[in-house]
């Protein structure tokens, strides 16, 4: 064979190997796109869903170290306080975070109080619904003298 028959037979070869393969990136592209696009927004969605989960664990301890504080002292009074300390650190660390918080406030036993809450979480998939718990209890805090036990 020619040298000239072998490049035309080297350049038809070529030709039809990069024809071949010109549509596969596009259609790569097409079916990896969605996959990309759900991981990036389950990213988001945990990283929401978790920070949200440490704003309302944070509020629940706030809340319940004010009742623990305030419970002895004040019998009735210790609720609305609580409440108030509840509301602000939910306030000041997450108000877009933490959706509609239901605070309820807990006194197990006599010499036991705490908070719990429970809210929702925004999402970035529509129709999911995501909620977060977060409850912190603890003993009243008492100072006794040294006689009396």
């Amino acid at each position: 064979m020619s040298v000239r028959v072998r490049r035309w037979v080297r350049r038809k070869v070529e030709a039809a190997s990069t024809r071949g393969d010109s549509g596969m990136t596009a259609i790569e592209f097409v079916l990896l796109t969605p996959v990309l696009f759900f991981m990036i927004f389950a990213t988001v969605q945990f990283a929401l869903y978790f920070f949200a989960d440490h704003v309302a664990q944070a509020a629940a301890q706030a809340g319940a170290r004010k009742a623990r504080a305030t419970a002895h002292d004040q019998p009735g009074a210790w609720r609305g306080e609580a409440r108030d300390v509840v509301d602000s650190y939910i306030r000041q660390l997450g108000p877009q975070l933490v959706l509609s918080p239901d605070v309820t406030m807990l006194q197990p036993e006599q010499d036991t109080v705490g908070v719990e809450i429970a809210a929702r979480v925004p999402t970035v998939f529509p129709g999911l619904d995501l909620t977060v718990h977060a409850q912190s209890v603890g003993p009243v805090e008492r100072f006794v003298t040294e006689g009396n036990n």
